[in-house]
């Protein structure tokens, strides 16, 4: 994807986010996809693809790693706890090492992406095993080994039998032995006393086959063979001591047990072998098991997609969920805010708007007591690939949800309902093609009077609506589509609706004026018909997100007096140089926040905020720079009563707490945080409350002027200082506040004590 249209902002927008912390950014990440599973003295931790928690047994204490508190993954492959420098480390899929320290700082290792001399695609760490103050990383391409204490690589063994890269999916050691399982070359070993181990000739093959995991364990190896059968080995001679009944997935010991794990099966050996525990399945789950692990009496097993349970080893039947409570997975492609929840879906379709492989998930909503409830997959009519969200203006615990399979579901408190083409009447819902149960319904949008209205794939009827009267309407647009793939619509002060297509550019369309549809398209200025996105600002501008950039349509009031819409580009001048803004980039949401400013996400490259009218950006943020777990983001909300903005990815979902919330109507309800500022705050002072374009001054308690600015939305902040010059000193300040035009005047009052 082309860059260099807004490469320009990039360093501007780095100063301004270095003046930003972690404590503006709120983390909403899911703990169920668990990946990896290990214990220590009184402690387990468990990995998700992108974050690791830890819980103290027999304590109510829980620790998270995420991209909020500086723990940045790609893609977790494997962990492991040191027990000598009490440090976690975490193998990625692309070769990156994560090592969270001690105190919890983290350290990030790039040795192996940027030094190993093999192709991307052969990093990923497969295991980490710690001997001796040594950690041997087993990777796609061979060995890598780290010294746990400095942190520094010492060496990497390429153990092909001709020296050539191979898999090696997990090692140990016997005596001054390494061995090491390979995908191509059975078991290899070698000597660590010997110092040419680096030259693959001083390996041998210990043991031929296919095999999938080795330990040691009671001073003698232990293998897992992908025949589905664990091995224990007398010399090179192996004895089964246990058939899996089908592929191991993980083999692990504490050196009390043996614990190997398969997507349904987890078995717990003694030192004799003998089975001390079988699990098969969890009550009231469908689990699929990814590891497990034995700390005293307890064992731990890592799921799928259910998260992390405990259960005892002698009464391997009550179980008890560990995970920390969030979402359903980290996955999540669309958000809607309401004022006392936020409600999230997973099914999802692809620029072509395919929704195969169907999505079978639930709906998660997240409430103001900072708790995720799940209306499950099963409570849902097992409507597959939900992928849009809407909230009534009239009742705001009324929720419509779409599947881009199953039709529409309407959620009110308990009760839950399925509109498909059986009880919407011979105007309703239609299938993607006669005698399919496929319905591709999208787009769904509250107008000001409380109809619902969405887009129905497959037919020329491609608009539909559910009346407040609870009447299906459809609406004939045949003549301005030829697929009929709609992204989210938008709906404005006029009624018109605004309907962002796959090959079609914008139809708009307004049933309140005899059915009047327009188009924009190429001829009207749009650089590509591919427009994934639109939103309407606060000034009723039509930003319009497309596969090559942006478009701007003056005024939404054209489409009431016009036959015909232009749309232009935004042009910002840096120095002599003239540039478009977003220029040939794939733009996939946008949202407008209290102050009219723009958030604009980027296909894989992040998300930009920019000024009201475009020529400034205020903030771009991306995986590096940011908490955001990864450069695609999937949609974006905005809270206009609090600024908070979200943006939910493909790798979880983070908020950034902006302060561009939406103006009050009066000066009633101003409100002042934190008040009193302690010693050692090193944040803002936030006034909120406040109306647009309203006057504020803050004054020390003699009447010196300190600060003064006129609000652009609902709240602004004060860093507590004269004018940017100096941090004030302690005492009481005075906020004098006055709307544009005089009329509604407030004091408040704020203690800073240094």
């Amino acid at each position: 994807m082309k860059k260099s249209a807004y490469i320009f902002v990039f360093f501007f927008a780095q100063l301004l986010f270095s003046q930003q912390n972690n404590q503006q950014w709120k983390g909403y990440f899911s703990y169920n996809e668990i990946v990896d599973v290990e214990g220590t003295t009184g402690k387990i931790f468990a990995a998700t693809q992108n974050t690791i928690f830890s819980k103290t047994i027999n304590s109510s204490e829980l620790t998270i790693h995420n991209s909020v508190t500086g723990f940045k993954s790609e893609l977790i492959t494997a962990i492991h706890h040191s027990e000598t420098t009490n440090k976690i480390f975490a193998g990625n899929s692309n070769g990156l090492l994560i090592i969270i320290n001690a105190d919890e700082s983290v350290t990030t290792k790039v040795d192996i992406i940027n030094e190993v001399p093999v192709a991307p695609n052969k990093k990923k760490i497969n295991d980490l095993f710690e001997h001796n103050g040594r950690l041997y990383i087993a990777t796609d391409y061979g060995i890598s080994v780290l010294d746990v204490t400095t942190l520094e690589f010492i060496t990497t063994y390429f153990i092909g039998t001709s020296g050539q890269e191979t898999q090696v999916l997990q090692t140990t050691v016997l005596g001054d032995e390494l061995y090491a399982v390979t995908r191509d070359f059975g078991i290899r070993r070698g000597t660590l006393t010997n110092p040419n181990l680096f030259d693959f000739n001083q390996w041998q093959t210990f043991v031929a086959g296919f095999w999938s995991g080795i330990v040691t364990f009671n001073n003698q190896l232990i293998a897992m063979n992908t025949n589905a059968k664990t091995y224990k080995f007398n010399g090179i001679n192996p004895q089964e001591i246990l058939n899996l009944n089908q592929p191991g997935l993980k083999l692990k010991t504490n050196g009390a047990e043996i614990i190997v794990t398969t997507a349904n099966h987890v078995f717990v050996l003694n030192q004799v072998f003998s089975q001390l525990a079988h699990v098969t399945s969890i009550p009231d789950f469908s689990a699929v098991f990814t590891a497990a692990t034995v700390v005293g009496t307890k064992l731990y097993i890592g799921t799928e997609k259910n998260g992390l349970f405990s259960t005892d080893i002698t009464n391997p039947t009550v179980f008890e969920s560990m995970s920390p409570n969030g979402p359903l997975q980290n996955y999540i492609f669309r958000i809607k805010k309401a004022p006392n929840f936020l409600w999230a879906v997973y099914g999802d379709y692809t620029f072509d708007y395919n929704p195969f492989p169907l999505d079978e998930y639930g709906i998660s909503k997240y409430s103001t007591n900072n708790s995720w409830e799940t209306i499950p997959y099963e409570n849902l009519f097992e409507a597959k690939s939900i992928s849009g969200l809407a909230i009534s203006p009239i009742n705001t615990n009324l929720v419509y949800a779409t599947s881009y399979y199953s039709g529409v579901l309407k959620i009110n408190n308990e009760e839950i309902e399925l509109f498909n083409n059986i009880n919407t009447g011979p105007d309703g819902l239609e299938p993607i093609a006669a005698n399919l149960l496929d319905f591709r319904i999208n787009s769904p949008a509250f107008d000001k009077k409380g109809n619902l209205w969405v887009t129905n794939r497959g037919t020329d009827k491609a608009i539909k609506v559910l009346r407040t009267t609870n009447q299906w309407q459809s609406y004939d647009i045949g003549d301005y589509i030829t697929n009929g793939r709609f992204a989210s619509m938008g709906i404005d002060r006029n009624d018109t609706k605004w309907l962002p297509t796959r090959d079609d550019g914008v139809i708009a369309f307004n049933d309140t004026r005899n059915n009047k549809t327009l188009r924009i398209d190429d001829s009207s200025g749009l650089p590509t018909t591919n427009v994934l996105c639109i939103a309407i600002d606060k000034r009723n501008q039509l930003w319009i997100g497309t596969a090559a950039g942006l478009r701007v349509l003056s005024s939404v009031d054209q489409f009431l007096q016009q036959d015909e819409l232009t749309v232009s580009n935004i042009v910002i001048q840096e120095g002599d140089l003239a540039q478009e803004l977003f220029y040939q980039q794939i733009i996939t949401d946008i949202a407008v926040d209290g102050a009219n400013r723009k958030w604009v996400a980027i296909d894989n490259g992040g998300v930009f905020l920019v000024s009201s009218n475009g020529q400034q950006t205020l903030y771009q943020f991306d995986k590096n720079n940011s908490p955001l777990p990864s450069n695609s983001i999937n949609d974006i909300e905005i809270d206009d009563v609090t600024g908070e903005v979200f943006f939910a990815t493909d790798k979880g979902m983070v908020s950034f707490l902006g302060t561009s919330t939406k103006p009050s109507d009066s000066l009633a309800d101003v409100y002042v945080y934190p008040n009193p500022v302690r010693p050692g705050f090193s944040g803002t002072v936030k006034i909120s409350g406040l109306t647009d374009k309203a006057n504020v001054k803050i004054t020390d308690i003699e009447g010196n002027l300190v600060h003064e600015t006129t609000t652009a939305g609902g709240t602004i902040e004060w860093d507590t200082t004269a004018f940017g010059k100096y941090k004030v000193a302690s005492g009481v300040y005075m906020i004098f506040v006055a709307t544009e035009d005089g009329l509604d005047t407030t004091v408040k009052k704020v203690m800073v004590i240094r």
